[in-house]
């Protein structure tokens, strides 16, 4: 006869069994855009909290991550700052077709940590009364591309090649900036909005000056047998993940 404690003893079993599982599987593994790391942590967070699984995110720019997984890095997902790379991926078998979404639209800011730089950006920047200005590598980074983007608008592109700094990521031009190493910047908001000092001088770079950012995600090859692959693509589409990526000053997609 089957009790009520046998009964209790085989699903305390399957919990147990459950939880090594879950204990021993290998981590979703996701390849990030470096403009996209503050709000990566927070989703993971809520992702790892929701569905017990983990994440392991790396994070740099688009450019060199994707140069990584065209050279067999194992990642499951790739969160691109365009939409360029992720297409070319499908385009070329490196990713599942029918997988590429835009999960975020990234904006473009001119930021210092100092109060009371500029008043209006268009003539500082045409000024020039300043050492070192800092921008992502355009090569590598979409929103290089788009501060380029931005200054060739102004007619300032050339003139300022002598005061400009090359960041590899984006990441690494917002600390070009907060650590005084160049006077101000093209960063993105989201990374402004994430900086604990409220003081500073901002300009949100208005879009018509730039090619809109598009960030796009894909599922990679070695991710297509994973059904948490799949499941961290619909998490980052679900209302509770947009709300966080709408904090951060990201625009969502329609």
């Amino acid at each position: 006869m089957f009790t009520f404690s046998r009964l209790i003893c085989a699903v305390a079993i399957a919990l147990l069994c459950f939880t090594a599982s879950l204990a021993g599987a290998k981590p979703l593994r996701i390849a990030v855009a470096a403009n996209f790391t503050d709000t990566t942590r927070d989703l993971i967070a809520l992702f790892e909290e929701t569905t017990g699984h983990s994440v392991a995110a790396s994070y740099g720019s688009t450019g060199k991550l994707y140069a990584q997984i065209e050279n067999g890095a194992p990642f499951d997902v790739f969160q691109a700052a365009d939409s360029e790379r992720p297409q070319m991926l499908e385009n070329t078998g490196g990713a599942v077709a029918g997988s590429r979404f835009t999960y975020a639209r990234g904006r473009l800011a001119l930021w210092s940590p100092e109060p009371d730089v500029f008043s209006d950006p268009q003539n500082w920047l045409a000024g020039a009364d300043f050492k070192r200005l800092a921008i992502a590598n355009p090569k590598t980074a979409p929103y290089g591309l788009a501060a380029q983007q931005v200054l060739e608008n102004m007619s300032l592109w050339d003139a300022l090649q002598p005061r400009l700094v090359r960041g590899d990521s984006i990441a690494q031009t917002f600390q070009f900036v907060a650590t005084s190493n160049a006077q101000a910047g093209f960063v993105a908001l989201s990374q402004v909005n994430a900086w604990q000092n409220s003081n500073g001088t901002l300009w949100v770079v208005p879009q018509p000056m730039y090619a809109p950012i598009d960030q796009q995600t894909v599922l990679l090859n070695h991710g297509k047998d994973k059904p948490v692959a799949r499941q961290w693509l619909e998490f980052l589409r679900s209302p509770q993940a947009l709300k966080i990526i709408k904090d951060y000053g990201y625009d969502i997609p329609d």
